[in-house]
């Protein structure tokens, strides 16, 4: 063969470059979500500023889920709490009550603590790490729209990368 014949055509390098691209933004997107979870770690995002300015709101929190008597004075906790008891809340432990099973908890821009303690029933686990925007981006993601966008981006590639093999194929 010759050197011309071996060449790709620039169309498909192009569709190649592009549908590559693509599929190493989607797995960029997804491994801070998915990889987390093989390790242990559950991903929250942080909806309100209680926690500013150490966690911001729309940080993705890690949770991993330890033994109540574990948690220090001072180590950030995730818990069921507040009205809605669905709700995910992360503050700051103040002190771990171990005889009474419970923490008492501040946010760390709040001026007081937590009127109400957590019981060790509510806890999901310690904060261990955040990235601050990571969660909006999670948020949009998860969403029935994000994981269309996700799903439609992959076929994008995906047909890119056909475009690309019939077109070197062809040539």
């Amino acid at each position: 063969m010759s050197e011309k014949n071996r060449r790709k055509c620039p169309i498909a390098a192009l569709c190649s470059v592009l549908g590559t691209l693509l599929l190493i933004l989607v797995i960029a997107l997804c491994v801070p979500m998915t990889v987390p979870k093989a390790l242990g770690y559950i991903p929250y995002t942080v909806i309100s500023g209680s926690m500013e300015p150490a966690i911001s709101t729309g940080s993705l929190v890690y949770v991993r889920n330890v033994e109540p008597k574990e948690i220090l004075a001072e180590d950030v906790i995730a818990y069921y709490g507040g009205r809605d008891q669905d709700a995910v809340v992360t503050h700051r432990v103040v002190e771990n009550q171990i005889s009474r099973r419970e923490f008492i908890t501040k946010g760390d821009a709040n001026a007081a603590n937590d009127m109400l303690p957590v019981s060790y029933h509510n806890l999901l686990g310690r904060v261990e790490a955040s990235i601050p925007v990571l969660g909006y981006v999670a948020q949009l993601l998860t969403a029935r729209e994000g994981k269309l966008v996700i799903i439609s981006v992959i076929g994008v590639a995906v047909v890119l990368h056909l475009i690309a093999a019939i077109v070197n194929r062809q040539k």
